[in-house]
């Protein structure tokens, strides 16, 4: 799976240092910083953007551990990933968005009243 190069591009200037790999023949984007919303524990985390159908979602953001603070979530989603399992909240996006927008839309979810 192939994103065109502006899309990539605009992620990486939300998110530095992105790295794209593939799992099980999806590209997938490490961003090895990513900032977290206000109130939020660690306030900058290790991500993994999956930005394809999987689970029943649309895309998922996997992160290296379970972020503390913001609305309580449900932590459903796990994947395997570089030698480590990766976690994911119970979080709905619309389908058809950008990859920067995809992880925006998933940062919501750790914002206090961020709403789907």
């Amino acid at each position: 799976m192939r994103f065109p190069a502006e899309q990539v591009a605009e992620l990486a200037r939300l998110c530095s240092g992105v790295q794209q790999a593939e799992v099980g023949g999806v590209t997938v984007f490490r961003i090895p910083a990513l900032p977290l919303p206000e109130g939020c524990t660690p306030t900058v985390a290790e991500a993994l953007l999956y930005p394809a159908s999987r689970d029943g979602y649309a895309s998922r953001l996997f992160f290296a551990e379970p972020i503390q603070g913001g609305p309580s979530r449900n932590w459903n989603g796990s994947l395997s990933f570089g030698g480590r399992s990766w976690c994911a909240i119970s979080w709905t996006t619309p389908p058809n968005l950008k990859l920067a927008e995809m992880v925006l839309v998933h940062l919501r979810a750790f914002r206090q009243g961020g709403g789907a």
